[in-house]
């Protein structure tokens, strides 16, 4: 099927559309007579065999380019966060001695003074770091990342041991009082959740089997918790933000083969957020968005474990109208944390705040877009994950520092601002890190009759059951090309797939020098099926520059080169003004004019570079202590 305009009304030509036609338009006015999700849930596992999986990262190495620098300045922040300090309110909690002194920001605790204040999230980055310390030695084979990591899990196991039922957390149990009956808390569940996964990714990833064991006991007491609530009152709690305890849940029940905490998980199910998306509503306006992608994640790992076609639905659709329907051409969604109006209104949006695009969002809307693949092997999920990767990932970390932003601000004369090294710990802090120490988990995949290459990035993977090695050298995007060295000791006969991208207009493919006579469309696959032993594969790509309206405003338009988003370099900010704390969004500045664009804009001397006008555009990913503008009238 040829994609028209039409089936991407936000002018975002880049989210898989997996049926014939668009999803029918919302019901308005009268209740469905059958609610999806009213019925009560029962697991059955029936695993759903994928038709896309990825390489483990063990298999996959990043070589020298921008993203081995961002994973790299990643490890570096990692490194200097200490053991002591990231289980000290862990250890206050259960009543064991530290001298360690506390984070600030969102792990502050309260030092024993009712006025002092404090963060009810505490203990939440600590589980974000356990899972970067797993993929980080997933992906490098950093035995100072797995070290660090064991060390931690066997901490937080001495807590648990001084703890009743299994319960751990850096507060103290009496919050989830305060979530029972009702009253104001900050989302316990979500920080259990955090850790939970962290757990789990240091026993999956890691070999630690210390940490198993401390999940299974915090499973087993989640479990208790949430099975003596009555499916009204249970139904009410999950207004609080709970993370991805369905994910995490589930994921367990899938490690350890027990379906206990599969229907565990299944408590997790907000019948009043996932009955409109599983009958294709967008009833999305006025929700905190990043409470809901986990929650969706969640719902697609229950759809692989059981085969439960409501909760593939519910995924499917989210996925569908979040990408085309709202988010900016960054691929990033979110205004203040939420979805502030209806559909396709996104000029709207962009006036309300400064705080557009929390990374946060990205972050999870990737792991959502790999599942999705998983079920399809569609190309076009990677159209929108290399594009989010490019431009609302990559440019988000700090160079050096390692520090990450909460928001990627599109307001009008925006600038970058990121977190500080021990007083901030946002969300987004704790996702970055993760984020950056994962960076070689979705560029090959494969399937029984072989290998999908789905994003330009310098790698190599060794793909050691069928003796193969490929080698991909590239620069892209600043060079669009890149070359690819297939070596086996034997011939292996295999299909490699190379992912044709949707803004390209052309691709040239060499085999050994010489051009093949084939070709696929924009948004699909070159199959190369044949014997391979010593072969190198050259990929060039044709970018052009193109405009993308704003769907409720087709005045304001963004320009992209390829998957690149350009941004207007409209001067230096204030270097003071470009870190944060408590507050992560940006602080007031002086306005500025921003200038409209009469003329198209032409190549610059600097690869990437363009000039249209007097304004200077660029990536918006390359953009640091500047401030820049993405919308242009």
């Amino acid at each position: 099927m040829k994609l028209t305009r039409r089936h991407f009304a936000s002018g975002l030509a880049l989210s898989p559309i997996l049926a014939a036609q668009s999803p029918p338009e919302p019901r308005r006015g009268t209740a469905p007579e059958v609610s999806p999700f009213d019925a009560p849930l029962s697991f059955t596992r029936n695993i759903v065999r994928p038709k896309a999986r990825p390489f483990p990262m063990t298999q996959v190495r990043v070589l020298a380019g921008p993203f081995a620098d961002a994973a790299e300045w990643n490890r570096g922040y990692m490194s200097r966060l200490p053991v002591d300090r990231l289980v000290r309110n862990f250890r206050v909690n259960a009543g064991l001695p530290t001298s360690a002194k506390p984070f600030g920001g969102w792990e502050q605790p309260n030092n024993g003074q009712p006025l002092h204040r404090e963060s009810e999230l505490r203990g939440h980055f600590t589980g974000h770091f356990l899972s970067a310390s797993a993929q980080l030695y997933a992906s490098t084979g950093s035995r100072d990342a797995k070290a660090k990591g064991d060390e931690i899990v066997d901490q937080l196991a001495q807590c648990q041991a001084r703890l009743p039922g299994g319960y751990l957390s850096a507060f103290p149990a009496e919050f989830f009082d305060r979530l029972d009956a009702r009253k104001n808390v900050w989302a316990p569940f979500y920080t259990v959740h955090k850790i939970m996964a962290g757990m789990l990714d240091m026993y999956t990833l890691a070999g630690n089997k210390q940490a198993l064991d401390v999940v299974q006991k915090m499973a087993d007491w989640a479990d208790q918790w949430t099975a003596s609530k009555s499916e009204t009152h249970m139904q009410d709690i999950l207004e609080t933000e709970y993370g991805g305890m369905n994910e995490v849940l589930y994921n367990l029940s899938a490690v350890s083969n027990d379906d206990r905490w599969a229907k565990a998980g299944d408590r997790f199910t907000k019948k009043r957020f996932f009955n409109p998306l599983a009958l294709r509503r967008d009833e999305l306006r006025g929700l905190h968005v990043n409470t809901h992608i986990p929650q969706v994640i969640g719902a697609a790992r229950r759809y692989e474990l059981s085969g439960d076609t409501r909760f593939h639905d519910v995924a499917d659709y989210f996925f569908y109208e979040v990408t085309t329907a709202r988010s900016y051409a960054t691929t990033g969604t979110s205004n203040g944390e939420g979805w502030l109006t209806g559909p396709r209104q996104l000029a709207a949006e962009l006036k309300r705040s400064n705080a557009t695009e929390e990374c946060c969002c990205s972050y999870n809307m990737l792991k959502l877009a790999r599942h999705l693949y998983e079920w399809t092997a569609d190309p076009r999920y990677f159209d929108y994950y290399e594009r989010s990767l490019l431009n609302m990932r990559l440019g988000t970390i700090h160079p050096e520092t390692g520090a990450t932003q909460y928001y990627l601000s599109l307001t009008p004369g925006a600038w970058k601002t990121f977190n500080t090294e021990f007083d901030s710990f946002w969300c987004c802090t704790g996702s970055g890190v993760e984020e950056y120490s994962k960076l070689n988990d979705s560029i090959y995949w494969q399937d029984d009759d072989g290998v999908f290459v789905n994003l330009f990035i310098a790698s190599e993977l060794n793909w050691e059951d069928r003796g193969l090695r490929i080698r991909q050298e590239t620069k892209f995007p600043d060079a669009p090309t890149t070359s690819i060295q297939v070596t086996a000791a034997k011939p292996v006969h295999l299909a490699i797939r190379l992912r044709i991208p949707e803004w390209t207009s052309d691709a040239t493919v060499k085999v050994n020098g010489k051009e093949i006579d084939a070709s696929a469309s924009p948004g699909s696959y070159l199959n190369l099926t044949r014997p391979w032993k010593n072969d190198r594969i050259e990929i060039a790509f044709k970018m052009h520059l193109r405009a993308e309206p704003m769907p409720d405003d087709p005045r304001q338009r963004a320009f992209l080169y390829g998957p690149l988003v350009l941004a207007g370099d409209l001067g230096a900010i204030d270097p003071a003004l470009t870190v944060g704390s408590n507050v992560p969004q940006m602080r007031r500045a002086p306005e500025i004019a921003i200038p409209s664009i009469s003329a198209n804009p032409e190549p610059a001397d600097q690869p990437l570079h363009f000039r249209a006008g007097n304004v200077d555009l660029m990536p918006i990913n390359s953009i640091f202590g500047r401030r820049y503008n993405v919308y242009w009238t």
